[in-house]
């Protein structure tokens, strides 16, 4: 082989490895944009799933307090004192040493 046959070798050899080195940085950028645009969808998401878990929780203790209060008042309309409000407020009913007192007529 002559010297010109090498030196034509080699810079076909150095343009190869030229074109890969170029190709390979490309796909690489390209999976770095990819990764990016990917990370930032996911924060997106990962804030959503955040101020939902927040709702949640505040509505699950809303439903807990109201839980409880129905629970109290379960109790309560088990009572005497319970029955006799009812009775006196909705079927007008007294008690025996009770005196009832109605206002006079306006004229």
């Amino acid at each position: 082989m002559s010297v010109r046959g090498k030196t034509r070798r080699k810079r076909r050899d150095r343009w190869g490895n030229r074109l890969a080195i170029i190709g390979i940085t490309m796909v690489v950028a390209s999976l770095a944009v990819v990764v990016n645009v990917k990370s930032t969808s996911m924060k997106k998401k990962d804030q959503e799933y955040q101020i939902r878990e927040e709702a949640l929780m505040k509505q699950k203790e809303e439903e807990e307090n109201r839980a409880n209060e129905l629970e109290e008042y379960r109790v309560y309309v088990q009572t005497k004192q319970y029955i006799e409000e009812i009775a006196k407020q909705k079927l007008g009913l007294v008690k025996p040493d009770e005196i009832l007192l109605k206002p006079a007529p306006k004229e």
